[in-house]
């Protein structure tokens, strides 16, 4: 008798969710977002803490995936929780962009030196549009 094939596919499962939780929050640490935060709020001596609340919240964001978790908190909290959806989808993009040095490459070829913040912002506020058409339209 060997071992049921749903406990190898459950052990496997779990692996590799450990795996790719672990990547995502290495990511977040190697792109420099955390030190960042900490740097902006000057809070770095609660740097770990950042650390595995970060851990933490792939964790969980996995289990409520995988689950399909529902939490009946209504509306508000669904507002909050998008607020911090898209700061946190913001800070992703930021990150990813100041690591490649694509703002300021395309910043001094295309001879913009004034209305940087303008720029950006239009960015931010083109993706919160974008994101509401997407989810009024059901596209």
């Amino acid at each position: 008798m060997g071992i049921p094939d749903f406990l190898i596919l459950g052990l496997i499962g779990l692996s590799l969710g450990f795996f790719v939780s672990s990547g995502a929050a290495a990511l977040m640490i190697g792109l420099g977002i955390i030190p960042r935060y900490a740097g902006i709020t000057r809070t770095a001596g609660t740097i770990q803490w950042y650390e595995n609340c970060c851990i933490l919240g792939v964790l969980l964001g996995s289990i409520a995936c995988l689950y399909d978790v529902q939490i009946p908190l209504g509306t508000p909290a669904l507002a909050v929780y998008g607020l911090f959806s898209g700061i946190f989808l913001g800070s992703w993009v930021i990150a990813l962009g100041e690591v490649i040095d694509v703002y300021a490459i395309t910043m001094r070829r295309l001879g913009i030196v004034q209305g940087i913040q303008y720029l950006i912002l239009s960015m931010a506020l083109g993706k919160i549009l974008g994101s509401l058409l997407f989810f009024y339209r059901g596209w």
